[in-house]
């Protein structure tokens, strides 16, 4: 068994599911103690709500910083009787390892510490300073996690330069696609309000899903942006409409629609914001709107990490990689307002939260080893 494997099947035993770090982070710090790191928790909360945090730092010859960061927080499992095995024992099938967090993100914190671990087992002395960020609160709200780090870490004028975060971001194998940016995510909540009324009586009212229906076929077909060479273009989404009290007799006195917009750098949350408003108020709409921005888009252009990257991964697999900011939002979001270059790079997501979630064996040492040469590219690098 492979020391990667190994550590992954250590983590995956730890039921930690989001906010209880259940002991990952200590045994994390405890090897990166041997490494020289000095490490810091930062915790939040009390009780069966706190969050752990770690923020571990190893200053090298120069000042310019690598940051591995990630999450030792899980989803919760979902019907235990729909597992094949039990989610928290790691379990071997088919050349694949089965658990509750095998591929979002245990398996990457596994390769990205015995990467570490076997560079500095070569380079003692390295030029390049390196650190990891750590949370429990990444799966769950992610209000006391990595931005109460960074946050810190900015009062702190702590710099850092380049940023690896072990989402899983591949499709069939790993290093076959890299996250360089994420778009931005910002929900609104929009109330309608009419009168209530009997429905036999609609002149004594005002239905407020007749008043909203023009505008809200104007604000679907709506093209908020072009996107850029790469964004794909700002969408716009309801998820939730919700109007009436369940009785088929009456017309409801409001509606309710949540919306989500997932923006790229083309578009800013005012510029989204102002558009809508002047749709609703061109209809003549009496209406109350909430906004809540739950992340900014953040992009890393080619330069000095993406090339790294992009290089280890044809170094060590063959595989020309491909850059995209598709998918959800992460904890990169919170990164990119402290660091200038931030990427993604994990093992192949296809069954992160699903029931029975593994991650293919055979993905985890090529996955340490592109850790590894990244380290070893960025370290050149910045010696030169």
């Amino acid at each position: 068994m492979s020391r990667t494997l190994y550590l992954t099947e250590e983590l995956i035993a730890r039921p930690s599911v989001t906010p209880d770090d259940q002991g990952c982070q200590q045994l994390i710090a405890q090897r990166l103690r041997a490494l020289g790191f000095v490490c810091e928790f930062v915790c939040r909360g009390e009780g069966a709500a706190q969050v752990t945090n770690l923020w571990a730092k190893r200053p090298g010859r120069s000042a310019a910083t690598l940051v591995f960061a990630g999450h030792t927080d899980v989803v919760p499992t979902g019907p235990l009787e729909q597992w094949r095995s039990p989610p928290f024992v790691p379990s071997h099938r088919d050349g694949k390892l089965f658990g509750r967090g095998a591929s979002d993100m245990k398996a990457s914190l596994a390769a990205m510490l015995v990467a570490l671990e076997e560079f500095l087992a070569e380079q003692p002395e390295p030029a390049l300073s390196l650190a990891w960020l750590l949370t429990s609160d990444e799966e769950g709200p992610a209000t006391d996690g990595t931005v109460a780090v960074c946050e810190l870490l900015q009062q702190r004028q702590e710099r850092l330069d380049f940023c690896i975060v072990g989402e899983p971001t591949s499709v069939e194998r790993s290093g076959d696609m890299i996250k360089n940016g994420r778009r931005g995510s910002m929900n609104g909540k929009l109330t309608i309000h009419g009168q209530q009324g009997h429905i036999a009586y609609p002149h004594l009212a005002r239905n407020p899903v007749h008043l909203a229906a023009a505008a809200l076929a104007e604000l679907v077909d709506t093209v908020w942006d072009q996107g850029n060479a790469f964004f794909p273009p700002t969408s716009w989404q309801v998820s939730n409409m919700h109007a009436g009290t369940g009785a088929s007799n009456v017309i409801p006195g409001a509606l309710v629609i949540d919306f989500n917009f997932r923006f790229c750098t083309e578009s800013s949350p005012e510029q989204l914001q102002q558009r809508v408003n002047a749709i609703l108020q061109a209809h003549q709409l009496d209406y109350t709107l909430q906004w809540n921005i739950s992340g900014l888009p953040f992009l890393t252009p080619p330069g000095t990490l993406v090339d790294a990257v992009c290089a280890a991964i044809a170094a060590e697999t063959g595989v020309q990689t491909q850059l995209s900011t598709s998918g959800g939002t992460s904890d990169g979001r919170f990164i990119a307002k402290i660091c200038p270059q931030v990427i993604e790079l994990g093992p192949p997501n296809a069954t992160i939260h699903q029931i029975n979630e593994h991650v293919c064996i055979a993905d985890l040492e090529p996955l340490k080893a592109i850790y590894k040469k990244t380290l070893q590219l960025l370290d050149a690098q910045v010696a030169t």
